[in-house]
């Protein structure tokens, strides 16, 4: 673009082409001050939306690039908000559109988002701890959230700013987005009873984790009203591989062949559980059926038959990621806290 050979070029005072680019460049390509431009940058609210997206877009074009390490010496930030992710979860869950979904809510700010990984079989706690003990980022995004978390509790005893992808106990006092998992289970029962079914087989997420209590929670009173028979296995959660889903599927419904449908919470888990189905010779739609949320539209294309509920993922990480801006910016605000609530339509 003419703006980056210009500033490459050394043209009209700037810096000759093996100098990274500067404030001070973008001063001279844009006729705004120095300060002004720090401040656009750093999205400060004062400086209006047109002046901000002048300076981004020279910004982009000549290449600048902050030195955090001089960012953080004057502001003591680091621009940075960590979105700390167990490798547990399956690549067909949602773990891909929420990454996603949160760098998009973090484009055209001055923040950046990495992720920090953790295994299974590690603490959870050791990569909350290890950001807020080294200042690596700014604030934190998490989910798999309990209902007593550890580190929900560790957080805001030292007041470092964070959001979750579900609720807490403490939800009243931190910012979080959640999908209401309670109405979605509501909504299956109902669904299933629509079309006559009466005995239900239920694939839960592991039942630490506050969505999945309250998933069971929802189920259950629907399937109590309306007189369902419900299992809920506990050979088997949703968070786990296809492959266990699919085989211990097929030995319930080889056990239980009066099931006739079956509700769970992943698009993996219910393509798993159609698999094991149509091994035992079970056609979907006519002798049983299987109901599931998914964040991509996509259960219907691998069989029109499929009851799917759609979760607005994209939607929870743009709204995690301003509300963990805000938690940084404004941590005398009231936290940021949003509700989905799915309708049986």
């Amino acid at each position: 673009m003419a703006t980056e050979r210009k500033a490459r070029s050394g043209g009209g005072g700037l810096a000759g082409p093996s100098a990274k680019p500067t404030l001070k460049t973008i001063s001279v390509l844009s006729g705004l001050a120095v300060p002004t431009v720090s401040r656009a940058l750093n999205d400060a609210p004062d400086i209006g939306a047109e002046t901000k997206k002048l300076i981004r877009r020279i910004a982009d074009e000549i290449g600048y690039v902050p030195n955090r390490a001089g960012v953080r010496l004057r502001t003591g930030r680091t621009n940075v908000i960590s979105l700390v992710l167990s490798t547990e979860h399956d690549v067909m869950n949602h773990t891909a559109r929420l990454i996603s979904s949160i760098a998009g809510g973090l484009q055209n700010t001055q923040f950046h988002m990495i992720v920090t990984p953790y295994f299974p079989t590690d603490d959870p706690m050791k990569p909350i701890r290890y950001i807020v003990e080294t200042g690596s980022a700014d604030a934190v995004i998490f989910n798999q959230i309990e209902p007593n978390d550890r580190r929900v509790a560790y957080l805001m005893e030292r007041n470092f700013p964070f959001a979750t992808h579900g609720r807490s106990r403490w939800a009243d006092k931190h910012a979080y987005f959640d999908f209401d998992n309670g109405a979605f289970g509501q909504i299956a029962i109902r669904r299933l009873a629509r079309i006559g079914r009466r005995k239900v087989l239920l694939i839960a997420p592991p039942l630490d984790q506050n969505y999945a209590q309250n998933f069971v929670d929802g189920v259950t009173g629907e399937a109590e009203q309306r007189q369902i028979s419900l299992r809920l296995s506990k050979r088997v959660t949703s968070d786990a591989t296809s492959d266990v889903v699919r085989k211990s599927v097929h030995d319930i419904l080889t056990e239980d062949p009066a099931i006739d449908g079956i509700v769970t919470t992943s698009t993996a888990s219910a393509m798993a559980a159609v698999a094991a189905l149509e091994e035992l010779g079970r056609q979907l739609g006519r002798d049983i059926d299987v109901v599931s949320k998914e964040a991509i539209p996509f259960l219907n294309l691998f069989r029109p038959q499929m009851i799917a509920v759609g979760e607005d993922v994209k939607n929870a990480g743009e709204f995690l990621a301003r509300a963990a801006i805000q938690a940084v910016r404004h941590p005398e605000l009231p936290p940021m806290q949003g509700l989905e609530v799915p309708t049986d339509d």
